[in-house]
């Protein structure tokens, strides 16, 4: 079981920092994100503690932290289940940060500091790092910091919170067999890809690789395939787009 969630690694890596609750809080969020941990499956905590090799307390607290945000839910006496996200509401998730984060990182390519933007290559290169070794968890943690540095430089921080709380409800179920399959790395390429696009300050060569990497979200990174994605890279109309075109379609005319 614990290689189902950790290794030994990020075990090693949790017991050395000094803030274990975020630590393990971030271990965990990505371990469900990644659909290591199973919806539906009731997780105790001395079970999760062993796992990665702590004390049962903060793991209690860290999964007290991810029942208030909904990822979670309390079992009495047994533990906590993995609460299970639907189609529709993972689809309007990857729709928002679409209309969120496109816009964004085409404007930083107008007003970003050069600088600041070469700063987060390093997290890109890990990024890919992690992809070639099979990190699933590494790679979603540095994926997640790269995104949320890239969006806070432009200057906004409450949509930088908006977007970490809408990744955190995201559920990326394909990427082990895209790790299986050795196709992650092309992915994780797309943040060097996106990188050299804002330092030469292409707005709308930004704008395409970011649009092509959120349709990902509901296509490879989902189900290891390629349905969710259109022609140009873009996401593809989500189940919350679609109803709501069917309903202008089928409304009667005023008068």
């Amino acid at each position: 079981m614990a290689k189902d969630l950790t290794d030994a690694t990020m075990v090693t890596q949790l017991a050395d920092r000094p803030s274990l609750r975020a630590e393990v809080v971030g271990a965990l969020r990505a371990a469900l994100v990644a659909g290591r941990m199973k919806p539906g499956v009731v997780y105790s905590v001395p079970m999760l503690a062993a796992e990665f090799g702590v004390s049962a307390t903060p793991v209690r607290e860290a999964m007290l932290d991810l029942a208030k945000e909904g990822l979670v839910e309390a079992v009495r006496n047994r533990g906590f289940r993995v609460t299970e996200p639907t189609d529709r509401m993972l689809d309007e998730i990857t729709e928002l940060r679409a209309l969120i984060e496109v816009p964004t990182v085409a404007r930083l390519a107008r007003d970003a500091d050069p600088r600041a933007l070469e700063a987060l290559r390093p997290v890109a290169q890990q990024i890919i790092a992690c992809a070639r070794e099979g990190d699933l968890l590494g790679y979603l943690d540095a994926d997640r910091r790269f995104h949320l540095r890239l969006l806070a430089l432009a200057g906004n921080l409450e949509l930088v919170e908006v977007v970490r709380h809408l990744r955190d409800r995201t559920r990326l179920y394909g990427l082990e067999q895209l790790v299986a399959q050795d196709r992650l790395v092309a992915s994780a390429q797309e943040h060097d890809e996106l990188l050299n696009a804002l330092v030469a300050r292409d707005a709308e060569r930004a704008r395409a690789v970011m649009a092509r990497h959120i349709g990902h979200i509901r296509g490879i990174w989902a189900t290891g395939s390629d349905r969710a994605t259109d022609a140009h890279g873009s996401p593809a109309p989500s189940a919350a787009a679609e109803a709501r075109e069917q309903r202008s379609v089928t409304a009667p005319a005023d008068g």
